[in-house]
């Protein structure tokens, strides 16, 4: 892998232009790649190109600034290839966590020992966000997954008060409580199963999340900080994409054993940027499709987990 200078990167991402600059994880990493000097293009999943062996991409070379409504500006889209024109693609788009996102990182995949993506697309796609935990079930609050109704309704009736969320959702989209003896159980799982032919996921309700969701920020195997995210009075949910209030907090020492866990597993998988979810005591998420929380992160504590996921890129371009 030959390093060009300045780095020239790539991100597959939603439209920038869309972007909220103060809490967007893509663009903080953007400002800090053009505070080093380094050449910006943008391009969504559905511009890539696999042509005969050659991974492309139509994308537009772009100039991000911290200026609300004035926040990016591009050039004329024009087709790149992924090996000869770029050094870094980082793989930022959104789920869910489909059969185009999966075809994207099969893509991807290709540009391996010639290009670096972060994540490396291969883990991600075999380490969906709710199912990379099951490898830790120690970690983890007790869990079930299946579509059979018999199934699901013995583990309520195990624990009487459990979630029940799509498997491959995100953003706290599709999540409900349900407790013991709630009518709309039936009717719930109908709602699933007549829009999805995948299983749902249900775990035991943990009531340590009326304290907040913890979103551990781990870079290259490394955790260096967390924020705390509190559900609305009344809400289950605390995802901030459906209100969820950040706010300040600390790695436990349980948190460290579960990120002393994880983290060399992440390090070896070349997850650079990854955020776990933990309540209380336990790991519910290991997000490496698009974590978020980054700018939270800095404002709370002043750690800049952008920067540091540009120092673990250009250590593992410098080490090739």
């Amino acid at each position: 892998m030959t390093k060009h200078s300045p780095l020239r990167i790539a991100f597959q991402m939603d439209p920038m232009e869309a972007v909220d600059i103060n809490g967007d994880t893509t663009f903080a990493l953007a400002e800090v790649a053009a505070q080093r000097g380094m050449s910006l293009f943008e391009y969504g999943p559905q511009h890539l190109v696999y042509n005969h062996g050659r991974i492309q991409a139509y994308a537009r070379p772009m100039t991000v600034r911290r200026e609300k409504r004035n926040h990016v500006s591009f050039e004329s889209r024009r087709l790149i290839d992924l090996v000869d024109d770029i050094d870094v693609v980082w793989m930022r788009q959104d789920p869910p966590f489909d059969m185009a996102y999966i075809t994207a990182a099969h893509i991807l995949e290709r540009l391996k020992g010639q290009t670096l993506v972060a994540n490396d697309p291969e883990w991600v796609r075999s380490g969906p966000e709710k199912i990379l935990p099951l490898d830790y079930p120690h970690l983890m609050p007790e869990t079930l997954i299946t579509r059979d109704e018999t199934a699901i309704r013995a583990f309520r009736d195990t624990h009487k008060d459990i979630i029940i969320k799509p498997l491959y959702g995100n953003g706290g989209a599709g999540v409900f409580r349900m407790k013991e003896g709630d009518s709309n159980f039936a009717s719930l799982l109908e709602m699933f199963f007549s829009v999805s032919r995948e299983p749902i996921i249900a775990q035991a309700f943990l009531k340590d999340v009326s304290k907040g969701d913890k979103r551990i920020i781990i870079i290259d195997g490394t955790p260096v900080g967390a924020i705390n995210r509190v559900p609305q009075p009344g809400e289950t949910r605390s995802n901030m994409h459906v209100g969820g209030e950040a706010r300040a907090t600390d790695l436990t020492e349980t948190d460290m054993i579960i990120c002393d866990a994880i983290g060399p597993m992440l390090k070896e998988r070349g997850q650079i940027l990854v955020g776990i979810d933990v309540i209380g005591d336990k790991m519910t998420e290991i997000n490496t499709t698009s974590p978020t929380g980054v700018q939270e992160l800095k404002r709370f504590t002043g750690i800049d987990a952008a920067a540091l996921s540009w120092d673990a890129i250009e250590r593992r371009l410098n080490a090739n």
